[in-house]
């Protein structure tokens, strides 16, 4: 007969100790309070930076932070957005047209100046206006090397020199950087190689800060549901799970 030696107890499992309950409590409470802090900063530096700005600016007889006896923050930026508007309003008529042409026409005699006006000019053309549906139409492609999948967004169709030397169908694709796409690749490829995927531009770059910790659900009707995974710091420590 085969000596198995003595008998081995199954043991509880252990509940959870008080420093592991409170490391747990701790980074959910920085999941949930860190964007909402970080935001709430970044508007605040915004709202500082044009109130230092424009506020030194107004006469004293007219400052809300005078004439109610204490600060009001915001007032640099409502300033700003009302002045913009105006200008906006101006510009859209004959006249305010006719300056504008009369300006560019100024700018395009200053060599370097009419460079950087005109590459500004058409950026805010084409995210402002969304002309052409930049940015609109988020893309999978093969990068940098075949088997291996990137997210990019389609800016615009090729055009000019660049199309008439290739001869497929050729589209713009701005390939964003993790965590920060505000820097990448402009790529030309050809439309039949770029698979549009249905998540938004938004969700798309959301996926690309994350570095895919954010992933968006499938938006196509009657997708299955991902299962979602454990949390491993949800699992009982200390438990004994052979049979």
């Amino acid at each position: 007969m085969n000596d198995d030696g003595p008998p081995r107890l199954i043991q509880p499992p252990r509940r959870r100790g008080l420093i592991a309950r409170l490391r747990t409590y701790l980074l959910a409470g920085i999941v949930v309070t860190a964007p909402i802090g970080i935001t709430i900063w970044l508007l605040w530096l915004v709202v500082d930076l044009f109130d230092r700005a424009v506020v030194p600016l107004i006469p004293d007889a007219y400052n809300p932070s005078d004439i109610l006896g204490t600060n009001v923050p915001g007032v640099g930026i409502v300033i700003v957005l009302i002045l913009v508007t105006l200008v906006g309003a101006l510009f859209t008529n004959v006249a305010g047209r006719f300056l504008v042409r009369f300006g560019e026409s100024l700018v395009s005699r200053v060599p370097v100046v009419r460079t950087v006006y005109g590459v500004l000019k058409q950026i805010f053309d084409s995210v402002l206006a969304q002309s052409a549906n930049a940015f609109r139409e988020v893309v999978l492609i093969e990068y940098p090397r075949r088997g291996i999948w990137v997210i990019g967004f389609i800016t615009s169709p090729t055009r000019g020199e660049v199309q008439r030397v290739t001869e497929e169908e050729m589209v713009n694709v701005f390939l964003p950087t993790t965590p920060n796409p505000t820097s990448g690749f402009l790529l030309f490829v050809p439309r039949k190689d770029c698979i549009p995927l249905d998540m938004s531009v938004e969700e798309g770059v959301k996926l690309v800060i994350s570095g895919g910790i954010v992933s968006p659900p499938d938006a196509r009707p009657g997708a299955k549901a991902e299962p979602e995974t454990e949390n491993p710091a949800d699992s009982p420590k200390g438990a004994d799970t052979r049979p």
